[in-house]
C-alpha cells in the first residue's frame, strides 16, 4: 500500500528538460572527498603540512583556517555520499566536530579565528541539520548530482495516498486514550520505516541512472569537440 509512494521517485528525472535552471551537476574537487590543507596558511604563511584534525587547523602555528567551499556535507560529516546514513555515527562526528571548531572555545583567539569559528560552526549544523533527517538529506543527495527541486514546487499526491492519510487522521482524532494513539503512533512510525527504506533503494537506482547519463553525456562531448 505505502510502498508504491517510492516508485514515483524514478520519473523526477523525467521533471528536469535539459536547459531547465538545477539541471547542471554540482562539481567537486579531489579536496571535498579527502579534506584540504591550504597551500598556505593566513597566519603563520607557513607551507601546508600534513592534514591533521581535518586540516581545520595549520600544523605549524595551530591557527584555525577558512572553511574549505568545495566541501560537502557528506564529506564534512565524515559519510558516505548515499541515501543511507549511519545517524549514531552522524551525530559522533557533529559532537567531534563542535569540540574543535565551536566558537566558545575561540574566545580568547584572534578576531580573524573567532569569524572563522561561526562560519565552521554554522556549516557542521547546517551539514548535520541536513543529512539528519531523510527528506532534506534526499534532497541534498540530488541537488549534489544536479536535480534540484525548486521552491513552491507543486507536488501532486494520487487519491489512493491521499485517502490513506485522511483515514489516519481521522481515526487518531476518534482515539480516545493514551494506548490507543500509541497504537497509531506505531503504526505511523513502521510506515514511516518502510517508505524510508523503498526511497532508500530508488534513490541507489535514480543515482546510477544519472550517473550513467552524466557518463553517457561527457562521451558525447568529448567526441564532438
Amino acid at each position: 500500500m505505502w510502498g508504491g509512494r517510492a516508485g514515483a521517485l524514478p520519473r523526477v528525472w523525467g521533471l528536469w528538460p535539459p536547459g531547465v535552471l538545477g539541471r547542471r551537476p554540482l562539481r567537486c574537487s579531489a579536496a571535498s572527498l579527502a579534506g584540504s590543507s591550504s597551500p598556505q596558511c593566513w597566519n603563520c604563511g607557513g607551507p601546508g603540512g600534513p592534514i591533521r584534525e581535518d586540516g581545520f587547523f595549520c600544523p605549524q602555528c595551530r591557527a584555525l583556517q577558512p572553511p574549505d567551499p568545495t566541501r560537502d556535507h557528506f564529506s564534512l560529516m565524515d559519510c558516505k555520499r548515499s541515501f543511507n546514513v549511519d545517524t549514531a555515527k552522524l551525530q559522533h562526528r557533529y559532537q567531534q566536530l563542535q569540540r574543535l571548531v565551536h566558537p566558545d572555545f575561540f574566545g580568547q583567539r584572534s578576531q580573524t579565528e573567532k569569524d572563522f569559528s561561526e562560519k565552521h560552526s554554522t556549516l557542521v549544523n547546517d551539514a548535520y541539520k541536513t543529512l539528519l533527517a531523510p527528506l532534506s538529506r534526499g534532497l541534498y543527495l540530488l541537488k549534489l548530482h544536479g536535480v534540484e527541486i525548486p521552491e513552491g514546487t507543486d507536488y501532486k499526491m494520487d487519491n489512493q495516498f491521499l485517502m490513506e492519510i485522511m483515514d489516519i487522521n481521522e481515526k487518531l482524532a476518534e482515539a480516545q486514550s493514551e494506548a490507543a494513539i500509541n497504537e497509531f503512533e506505531s503504526i505511523v512510525r513502521a510506515k514511516q520505516e518502510e517508505l524510508t527504506d523503498n526511497l532508500s533503494r530508488a534513490f541507489e537506482q535514480g543515482i546510477v541512472f544519472i550517473s550513467s547519463l552524466s557518463q553517457i553525456w561527457k562521451e558525447i562531448v568529448s567526441t564532438e569537440t
